[in-house]
């Protein structure tokens, strides 16, 4: 399978595409790509019997699709996590090696680089990383530009994708962050954030559709 059909399988399985159908327009803006380029992929996609496409409503992983990019999943998550706690990379710094890195992965490397890591539960963006042969659902999946003015919120997880990555270094956010909703702008404008620190937060409405909460 090429690289990039698998970074679609791994965009659909962080999006939840598990457990519902997920827009063709989620997928553009996580890849960055055109509508066009999405269809095109969809649709070889479901050739491969890896999603189930429906018009109008969206797509979503079949169970052969769930089964490879949990795999993926897996060796992308575990090399993050080597990559900060081994070499010093930072959170958005990491995304792009472990992309090369886990094309080139065996499950008995997974395994071995697992158990060095002593067995780590999540990623440095707060996915869950899987165990071999198993298929785990995020279990949050409330994204930060649904929550209300005055509502408080933990960041639980982020999309695993470089430009939001650097982005929320930029601004300052970061995984278990605690954050009040101070004012949402009209029109799918900017959200003010008010961290447990005081600190004032300006995140961008698309930023905040990839950003993954927790209610307190």
């Amino acid at each position: 399978m090429t690289p990039n059909k698998e970074d679609y399988l791994k965009l659909m399985y962080e999006l939840g595409a598990y457990r519902n159908k997920i827009p063709n327009k989620s997928i553009v803006a996580g890849l960055n790509v055109s509508p066009a380029s999405v269809s095109e992929m969809i649709s070889k996609l479901e050739k491969d019997q890896l999603v189930i496409h429906t018009p109008y409503q969206g797509v979503q992983l079949t169970e052969k699709g769930m089964t490879y990019a949990s795999s993926l999943i897996r060796k992308h998550r575990l090399w993050e996590v080597f990559l900060v706690e081994h070499l010093n990379y930072s959170w958005e710094e990491v995304h792009v090696e472990a992309e090369i890195l886990e094309h080139a992965t065996s499950d008995i490397l997974s395994n071995r680089l697992e158990a060095f890591l002593n067995h780590p539960e999540f990623c440095p963006h707060g996915g869950i990383i899987p165990s071999l042969d198993t298929f785990v659902e995020e279990p949050n999946q409330l994204t930060l530009s649904t929550m209300k003015e005055h509502e408080q919120v933990v960041i639980k997880r982020v999309l695993d994708e470089s430009d939001l990555l650097e982005y929320l270094a930029e601004i300052g956010l970061q995984i278990n962050d605690t954050v009040t909703i101070k004012k949402i702008g009209a029109y799918e404008g900017p959200i003010t954030l008010t961290n447990q620190h005081g600190q004032t937060i300006m995140i961008s409405y698309k930023a905040a559709s990839n950003v993954f909460i927790e209610l307190t």
